[in-house]
């Protein structure tokens, strides 16, 4: 399973999230989580996930399409 921010929040979701989050007094981040199977990469493809992922400064998943 994979989660990452949500970016499907509706205006009506949002407004909710925003009443929440006043309530609390603390910001609330929205995730949504989606059913992926891992790829299994070679070392030659890892190695260059590897390289862009430093590159780019991000966290880089290789998944089944």
């Amino acid at each position: 399973m994979m989660c990452s921010l949500a970016t499907n929040v509706g205006t009506q979701q949002l407004d909710e999230i925003r009443s929440l989050e006043l309530q609390l007094g603390t910001t609330l981040l929205a995730y949504g989580c989606h059913e992926l199977q891992p790829a299994k990469p070679s070392d030659e493809q890892l190695a260059e996930i590897k390289k862009l992922e430093g590159k780019l400064g991000v966290v880089l998943v290789a998944v089944e399409s």
